[in-house]
């Protein structure tokens, strides 16, 4: 099977020249494919943060190989695997250490996988430390012109694929406990918290109140519809595109206000309906392909 687009995702950031001499690989080996950079601002060997983004695009993004390299292990004995999902609609390219997990898991598990040992489908390598360019992207553009997964290299037991490690929040009392995943560049911070577990709070409705504690600083907020649906200087709780709780602030950053990064502890607590007529409104995931990738 040949693949028409290439979705590729690092941490190498723009300073440097590593994005562009991938692509220039892409190219070189496979010219008329496609390549749609996904982004390549992840934090440096952010490992889970890389994961979780790859799980929230997996059901929008175009069937084909995926190229995924944030990789703090390179040049280690950790395995370089491509991994087929979706009845071959798609393959997942890049270091085994956890990273495809989140987004296996969304689409169904994985179906084959194979470690990259083929020399003949490498670059000749002057070191260690760039398999971005000398491993991952020639069979990347090599799967895209059709070669065969099992030509990669040898298969590997599914199973044997490094889990991801995803932090799930849990009740203590009367309250949820639970943590950031995410903070996007707006400032909202996604918890790992849908709708569901808070319903036990008595909060499932919009303009139900909802108490937030980080650290010693506690906060009453709102389970919101909108942006501007929140007060000045005030923080709502809204179904992010994922489907998860976000705290949120109205054109500021809750994150930056409240202190919130990646794994900040926040305490979900029921406070109850105001005064005055609530909109009950069941908020729900989006319905999706969520076979897609």
């Amino acid at each position: 099977m040949t693949h028409d687009t290439i979705t590729f995702l690092s941490d190498y950031g723009h300073a440097d020249e590593f994005v562009g001499v991938v692509h220039s690989v892409l190219h070189s080996l496979a010219p008329d494919v496609r390549v749609i950079d996904l982004t390549h601002e992840i934090a440096p060997y952010d490992v889970r943060g890389a994961g979780l983004l790859l799980a929230r695009s997996a059901p929008y993004l175009s069937p084909g190989v995926v190229l995924a390299v944030v990789d703090p292990g390179v040049g280690t004995e950790r395995r370089a695997v491509a991994i087929e999902v979706g009845g071959g609609a798609s393959v997942l390219v890049g270091p085994d250490n956890g990273l495809f997990a989140p987004a296996v898991a969304m689409v169904g598990g994985a179906e084959r996988a194979v470690e990259l040992t083929n020399p003949r489908l490498r670059l000749d390598a002057m070191g260690t430390t760039f398999d971005g360019r000398d491993v991952f992207a020639p069979a990347a553009a090599h799967l895209a012109n059709g070669v065969l997964l099992d030509d990669l290299g040898p298969r590997i037991d599914t199973a044997s694929l490094l889990p991801g490690t995803l932090p799930v929040s849990h009740a203590d009392g009367d309250e949820l406990v639970a943590e950031v995943l995410w903070v996007d560049r707006f400032g909202n911070a996604q918890l790992n918290v849908d709708i569901d577990d808070i319903a036990h709070l008595g909060a499932v409705g919009l303009g139900d109140r909802v108490g937030i504690r980080v650290g010693q600083n506690r906060r009453t907020t709102a389970l919101v519809a909108s942006f501007d649906a929140i007060g000045t200087g005030d923080f709502g709780l809204i179904i992010d595109s994922s489907g998860l709780l976000a705290i949120v602030a109205a054109r500021t950053s809750a994150a930056d206000a409240l202190g919130l990064g990646p794994g900040t502890e926040v305490v979900v607590s029921g406070v109850g309906r105001p005064d005055g007529v609530t909109t009950s409104v069941e908020f729900g995931r989006r319905a999706g392909n969520g076979d897609h990738l």
